[in-house]
């Protein structure tokens, strides 16, 4: 994996500004900061004022967490997931997701179920 380019004539082991990281990976700082509280792993050091400092493990992380999150798709709890090894779950993309099964409680619940059924298949072709 390629390391981001930092301008800015600090060693490649160098803690970063939030800003820094930031500009560098062309993710928002607010998004940084909600990551933090989503992925528990993520943790920058926080120095006086509460102004946070990333070494390169963390940089490397949030460069794996914005590629799961944004180029393969997975959901926040699904990449936290992949990234403890657990697994994950992908966002669903379009009428290809997959449903859930709808559950039966008798003989007239199968005519709805039907019903149901014919609906999400018209409103998946028309979504295309």
């Amino acid at each position: 994996m390629e390391r981001p380019v930092f301008a800015d004539g600090k060693a490649p082991d160098a803690l970063r500004t939030i800003g820094e990281v930031a500009a560098a990976l062309g993710i928002r700082q607010h998004v940084l900061r909600y990551w933090e509280e989503q992925f528990p792993m993520l943790r920058p050091l926080k120095r006086s004022g509460g102004r946070r400092y990333y070494r390169p493990d963390d940089i490397a992380l949030v460069e794996r967490i914005d590629r799961l999150v944004h180029r393969e798709g997975y959901t926040l709890r699904g990449a936290r997931l992949a990234l403890q090894g657990k697994g994950g779950e992908k966002a669903p993309v379009g009428a290809e997701a997959a449903t859930p099964p709808i559950p039966s409680t008798g003989p007239a619940s199968s005519e709805l179920v039907d019903r149901l059924r014919a609906l999400r298949n018209r409103l998946g072709a028309a979504l295309g």
